[in-house]
């Protein structure tokens, strides 16, 4: 049982941080901004952050669409699952409760090793001194934190999986 509660809090945490790192803020909307439009606003905000060149703004924007495009789909099922969760809890579906669970932590799992392998193969076109400013300036601070990956990143918060639809 403490093995199952530990794996719906980490996934309820890692919930908290997918949420937290939707393009300005917004947890949701009648129209969501297309995938380039959420690369873009990102991108922009790096190169004003680090001043990144025309290459390296050339080489941002390829590995956010490439990490976008692979979470894209994973979003949409661990939204599902959110969903069809809560559905399980109020009917006291245990069985269906431990599938949705692992199931939610694997594919929270996935989508941040897709964000981090991002932001790694990001920081590595950097100079040293652009490396030393995001470092600086919060970096890459996880959850909700600052930094480059998460499609928008900065700073954020929002409501917990329970709030989810």
């Amino acid at each position: 049982m403490k093995t199952l509660f530990k794996v719906v809090a980490l996934g309820a945490l890692a919930s908290v941080s997918i949420m937290a790192q939707r393009p300005f803020g917004v947890l949701s909307s009648t129209t969501a901004p297309d995938p380039t439009t959420i690369v873009q606003n990102q991108v922009d905000r790096l190169t004003k952050l680090l001043t990144l060149t025309s290459t390296q703004v050339t080489e941002a924007t390829t590995i956010f669409t490439a990490a976008l495009t692979a979470v894209t789909p994973l979003q949409t099922t661990l939204n599902s699952d959110w969903k069809a969760l809560q559905t399980a809890v109020q009917g006291n579906a245990t069985a269906t409760i431990d599938q949705l669970s692992t199931s939610i932590g694997t594919l929270t799992g996935q989508i941040t090793d897709i964000q981090n392998r991002a932001d790694a193969a990001f920081y590595a076109i950097l100079t040293s001194t652009q490396q030393s400013t995001l470092s600086s300036s919060g970096g890459f601070g996880g959850p909700g934190g600052p930094g480059p990956g998460g499609f928008g990143g900065g700073p954020g918060g929002g409501p917990g999986p329970r709030a989810r639809p």
